[in-house]
């Protein structure tokens, strides 16, 4: 029998601060050899307005997992009243390999995504005992689940927002008020959600820079989510290059993050230039900042690792309390 899982029931499965803790553990096995596998998804540029179409396989042994994530971005959505970004993700047994469950991965994706970006703060970010301010660049999902995962597992403060549609980023301000019981203010420009802001969440879509390097404070931190295709572009170069910068994969950087790829065809830096992972930081086998002052960077382009364990973690507490539908297939 084989599990169907929708979007509904994942979200109750897994709440963001056990996502938090399972993205931790997750990271620090992928940058330390403990039975992670997983290779570079593979990209598929799919009809006349190029909708993204990415395969993700990858295995864990702790918990043990095997699968693949299926998932798309169409930007015409929007129009189809749709997500743009949509995902199903495929569990199979390890020790067969027979179909065991299939997952909506829409949600997945979104909050992992945050948890992940919760768990870089948490190593990344100054920790002077009194609430960040937190800028955030987007008003969409990524926006929302970060806005989410950063108040529910760090000490935040004020927390500014900004995206091009005034219309999107005061409805933003005024649900996540309501959602987070966070005071969230809509602000007119970038630049005045980042100013003096010591942690900046770029959650994009945007082809090209959404901030400049003079804008940011010493001693913030950056968070990128955008940005996920060797030709786009969500960081001024100039802050890339004078930042410490750690990555979720350095083999997904290097093929993947336009802020990293672009950087280096310029010339602007070398490889070296990625101090490392977010996982081997975590691992204690490298520093995450080395001074107050230092700006650093979390570039996040998401790995098959992180989705296969949310989807075992869900799976697994699914068969525990009976959560959805067994079908024969």
């Amino acid at each position: 029998m084989t599990l169907i899982l929708n979007e509904t029931e994942v979200r109750r499965l897994l709440p963001m601060v056990d996502l938090v803790s399972a993205m931790e553990r997750v990271l620090k096995q992928f940058s330390t050899g403990q039975g992670i596998v997983q290779p570079l998804r593979s990209v598929l540029s799919v009809g006349a307005e190029h909708g993204y179409y990415g395969v993700m396989p990858a295995s864990l042994t702790d918990p043990p997992a095997l699968g693949v994530k299926l998932v798309t971005n169409y930007s015409s959505n929007q129009t189809r009243n749709l997500p743009s970004h949509l995902a199903t993700i495929v569990l199979l047994d390890p020790e067969t390999g027979a179909l065991t469950a299939i997952l909506d991965g829409r949600y997945i994706t979104e909050a992992r995504t945050a948890a992940v970006s919760a768990v870089a703060a948490r190593y990344l970010a100054r920790s002077n005992g009194e609430p960040s301010k937190l800028a955030i660049i987007g008003s969409g999902a990524q926006a929302r689940s970060h806005l989410t995962a950063f108040t529910e597992t760090l000490s935040i403060g004020k927390v500014h927002i900004w995206s091009p549609s005034t219309a999107h980023r005061e409805q933003f301000a005024s649900q996540m008020t309501l959602q987070t019981k966070q005071t969230v203010q809509a602000v007119p420009d970038a630049e005045a959600a980042v100013r003096e802001a010591e942690l900046v969440v770029l959650a994009t879509s945007s082809t090209e820079p959404v901030i400049q390097d003079s804008w940011i404070a010493a001693g913030a931190h950056v968070t990128s989510v955008g940005a996920p295709e060797p030709h786009l572009r969500e960081m001024d170069p100039a802050l890339v290059t004078r930042s410490r910068l750690i990555v979720d994969s350095r083999t997904g950087a290097f093929a993947e993050s336009g802020d990293i790829v672009l950087g280096l065809a310029e010339g602007k830096f070398d490889e070296s230039h990625v101090a490392g992972e977010i996982g081997e930081v975590i691992a204690g086998h490298l520093p995450g900042r080395t001074s107050e002052t230092q700006i650093t960077i979390f570039k996040s382009l998401g790995m098959a690792a992180e989705d296969m364990a949310a989807a075992q973690l869900a799976y697994s507490r699914a068969l525990l309390d009976g959560s959805g539908q067994k079908v024969l297939v």
